[in-house]
């Protein structure tokens, strides 16, 4: 059984989907801390005038660190108007746009109070988009305690899991050591983004997968798991 570990994203990019794809049991490591320059309120997609983001407004001043999971969306400034709008208007010569375009309304529809919550959704709604059907663990729900490698050592062997798929960023980080003591394989996942039809002129890779999906369509899976190269680098279990 094959586990990955990561960051809940909004809109999340291809390299995302391909580790879902790749998984047996995908965790959703939600109960570590928001990092307020990161990818979980936020993502880009292709105009005109080049890449340009989509960003959930959160409540974090005056609240200290919080973890992912109790995250509170910022309702005043009309953003899910805003992204319905970018995404309606930016892609409208899309190919695939009215495939896909009536789901997004009914998830902006929605009055989303945690980004956890529009997160999940997110989440659901372009994994159905693809065809992706997995197994999704909150980490919060596991009850297993710990700090980095350790802790994500424990939750693999909660699951029974063989192999740990992981970033590549996570060498620089990662205990080698504990996950061969325990004869789980450890694999960096080392994503070489394909190129695909995009409007506006010349590819922009590392956007959020809805660029793909209005692009690209019901081929969307096929050409985002044509990107990966999974790299083994511990022993295998004997």
């Amino acid at each position: 059984m094959r586990v990955v570990i990561l960051q809940p994203g909004y809109l999340p990019w291809l390299g995302f989907f391909d580790q879902l794809y790749r998984s047996d049991v995908f965790v959703l490591y939600d109960d570590v801390q928001f990092d307020k320059h990161g990818w979980r309120n936020r993502n880009r997609i292709k105009t005109p005038s080049g890449p340009h983001w989509l960003t959930v407004p959160v409540r974090t001043r005056g609240l200290g660190s919080q973890p992912i999971n109790r995250i509170s969306i910022d309702t005043r400034s009309g953003w899910s108007r805003k992204h319905l709008t970018a995404l309606r208007v930016n892609y409208a010569r899309a190919p695939f746009v009215d495939a896909y375009l009536g789901a997004f309304e009914a998830l902006y529809a929605r009055p989303w109070e945690r980004l956890l919550d529009l997160n999940l959704a997110t989440l659901e709604l372009l994994a159905g988009a693809l065809g992706l059907r997995r197994r999704v663990v909150l980490s919060s729900t596991l009850g297993i305690p710990g700090q980095r490698s350790e802790r994500l050592l424990r939750i693999c062997q909660a699951l029974g899991a063989r192999t740990y798929l992981t970033g590549d960023a996570a060498e620089s980080y990662l205990d080698r050591d504990l996950f061969e003591a325990q004869r789980i394989t450890l694999e960096f996942h080392r994503y070489r983004h394909p190129v695909y039809p995009q409007l506006y002129g010349e590819f922009v890779p590392y956007l959020s997968v809805v660029d793909l999906l209005f692009n690209v369509g019901p081929n969307s899976l096929a050409v985002l798991a044509s990107g990966a190269a999974a790299e083994v680098t511990t022993c295998a279990r004997s």
